[in-house]
């Protein structure tokens, strides 16, 4: 069984008990859906700032390319 964030199976369980206790059976639906929601929103930020750094570093990438194939290109010949 895979470990997540180090809890195991056991507590887990005890986890959703504790919730099913709390917040009943008809409520914890709308908050699973609540944080798969939030989850996917966090995800595509991420993903939206990789792609603006990367986008934004492009030019310094390129430099370093230009500037290493110079470097190789004078070693060998």
């Amino acid at each position: 069984m895979a470990i997540y964030l180090f809890i195991s199976g056991q507590e887990i369980f005890i986890i959703m008990i504790v919730a099913l206790i709390l917040f009943g059976a008809r409520k914890l639906p709308d908050i699973a859906k609540g944080l798969g929601k939030g989850m996917r929103e966090f995800r595509k930020a991420t993903d939206d700032i990789k792609r603006e750094f990367n986008e934004s570093t492009k030019d310094v990438q390129d430099d370093i390319k230009d500037v290493s194939d110079t470097v190789n290109k004078n070693l060998k010949g």
